[in-house]
């Protein structure tokens, strides 16, 4: 059985955990863009409570897959001091700091493929390697897990 999921901004576990342990993944390109949801967004663990970080994104375009990150503020730079400053003295981000800054640092023009390169990357360090391919049309599956 595939299991659809949505693209995401640095995923919860959760979502890492349904890529795992399905045997095989896609990864919806065709859906609308929604607002508010780990598609541009993660969430972060801060001594002040959780703190959300939000890619922007120019709205122009419905279609996830067209959707292109705005440059406007300076984001990259703001989420980046944000993950330092939450988990700064964390040993595990001197351990994978070098892989997860260079999101920060280059700049990509469709936000769906930034998301597929950090999951790519999550992947990796968490030592999976799940079947994934893309939706070819909307794939409306009512209440699938996403």
């Amino acid at each position: 059985m595939t299991t659809l999921l949505s693209t995401t901004y640095f995923g919860p576990v959760q979502w890492y955990q349904k890529l795992y342990r399905s045997e095989a993944v896609e990864i919806e390109r065709w859906e609308s863009f929604q607002k508010q949801t780990y598609r541009n967004r993660c969430l972060i663990a801060t001594t002040n409570g959780v703190q959300a970080l939000t890619v922007p994104v120019e709205r122009h375009i419905e279609t996830i897959k067209d959707i292109r990150i705005s440059d406007h503020g300076n984001w990259r730079h703001l989420h980046w001091n944000a993950l330092q400053s939450a988990y700064g003295e964390s040993p595990f981000l001197d351990y994978y700091q070098d892989d997860i800054r260079p999101f920060f640092e280059k700049r990509w023009t469709y936000l769906f493929d930034f998301n597929e390169e950090i999951r790519q990357k999550m992947c990796e360090l968490i030592d999976i390697q799940p079947e994934v391919g893309y939706t070819k049309a909307y794939a409306n599956h009512g209440d699938s897990p996403r």
